[in-house]
């Protein structure tokens, strides 16, 4: 793949050099091979423009699921990262959300091989425990070496202590990264919502931020006991970023993430009882966004996710009770975190992190392999059913207007756009 881009606005900055410059970049078999202020025209080398075209290093996700093995028809991984390419994003964490679940090495290998081939890398998550069941550890030692990332029973509650402490001293032996959903199960009950005023009006039992902070803090006992290393996926609550920025002063080695949507909705979207808005963990309050937000300026929050999670139609068409949880979510991340934050800001939260995880950065010079995305911070449009071309259409963002998007990425010597 050889293409050249001509007057693509870099946001990048890792390098300041090249920081919020307008650069032509000459990308050969996938290696940037020049990057300057005007490249001319080469023979046999297609040539990119667009208008307000603008690049940055690839984006990362740290919590995405498609359906393959056992729900395929929620989403294949090859549809599934075609839409997360046009999204923008160059690698995804893959969540244990099929049947079986990847609790084994030969699970791994399979996702993996799955993956292979397409312009946004695929990183599976092994499941924690045996069949996600939360009685037996997984295979953690052979999955590690098989190639997955990191380990997590995907949205379930680890109710069994001892489980998480067994986890993180054994995980040390191979510098493995525990993760462990922040959702007491007993407190939340049978709660489907935020517990407050917007539930009592409408009638739906509510999860109390107690189920989330009280998970947490038990998780964070136990990693100063044991050492090791956590990652807390999708926290919503304001207690919730006081607890692990506490954590983090206190030298413990501990991570989190928080779903787009948990910053951009609160509870008031469930009027309607439109099931798309139904997610774990649910929506909050506006004083909860506001410190989610304040979380990822301060560094407390290490990650924002799309929390992407295809359901077919026949899970959410159905009394808000039944239905399932889970939004769809990449195609509109950008798109709702660049009119949050300053554009520079939206970058680098959609680029950074992955060392968490054992992966290499990217990097944005002359020589490197090209991991890139394109953009356009200043589109505005309305995300629409017929726009989606995810296979689920499950999406809390229909009929939101949007500002950013997302063009394609350069990856693995292919050309999206």
């Amino acid at each position: 793949m050889n293409i050249l881009l001509k007057s693509a606005k870099i946001v990048c900055p890792q390098n300041k050099a090249l920081h919020l410059k307008k650069r032509d970049i000459l990308i050969k078999k996938g290696v940037i091979e020049k990057i300057a202020a005007s490249i001319p025209s080469v023979t046999n080398i297609k040539e990119f423009t667009a208008k307000n075209l603008h690049v940055s290093l690839g984006w990362f996700d740290s919590s995405v699921s498609f359906g393959e093995p056992g729900y395929e028809e929620r989403e294949t991984i090859s549809n599934g990262l075609k839409v997360a390419a046009a999204s923008g994003f160059t690698d995804i964490l893959l969540n244990p959300n099929t049947k079986p679940v990847p609790d084994t090495s030969s699970d791994i290998v399979f996702l993996k091989e799955r993956g292979n081939g397409s312009a946004t890398n695929l990183y599976p998550i092994g499941s924690l425990t045996a069949n996600a069941e939360g009685r037996d550890l997984a295979e953690l030692f052979d999955m590690k070496n098989a190639g997955a990332i990191a380990f997590y029973d995907f949205k379930k509650q680890l109710s069994n202590p001892n489980l998480l402490k067994i986890a993180l001293l054994y995980a040390q032996n191979f510098d493995g990264l525990v993760m462990s959903f922040p959702q007491d199960g007993q407190i939340k009950g049978k709660g489907i919502v935020h517990e407050g005023e917007i539930s009592t009006t409408l009638g739906l039992k509510g999860i109390p931020a107690l189920a989330e902070e009280l998970q947490i803090s038990r998780d964070l006992f136990i990693l100063e006991y044991t050492g090791g290393k956590l990652h807390i996926p999708t926290i919503s609550t304001a207690n919730s970023v006081k607890l692990i920025a506490n954590a983090k002063r206190r030298g413990m080695d501990v991570s989190c993430s928080v779903a787009v949507h948990n910053l951009a909705f609160t509870d008031d979207s469930l009027t309607e009882f439109d099931t798309n808005f139904k997610v774990s963990p649910p929506l909050r309050e506006k004083s909860d966004c506001k410190a989610l937000i304040k979380g990822i300026k301060d560094g407390v929050i290490d990650f924002v996710t799309s929390d992407h999670l295809p359901l077919d139609i026949e899970e959410k068409r159905v009394e808000f009770d039944n239905a399932a949880y889970g939004t769809i979510g990449l195609e509109t991340a950008f798109g709702t975190l660049n009119p949050i934050f300053k554009l520079e800001e939206t970058i680098s939260i959609l680029t950074q992190g992955r060392e968490r995880f054992g992966l290499q950065s990217p990097k944005l010079k002359e020589g490197e392999n090209a991991c890139l995305t394109l953009f356009d911070p200043d589109m505005e449009w309305e995300f629409k059913e017929d726009l989606s071309q995810s296979t689920s259409k499950n999406s809390m963002f229909l009929g939101t207007r949007l500002r950013g998007k997302a063009l394609g990425v350069i990856n693995n010597n292919q050309f999206t756009v």
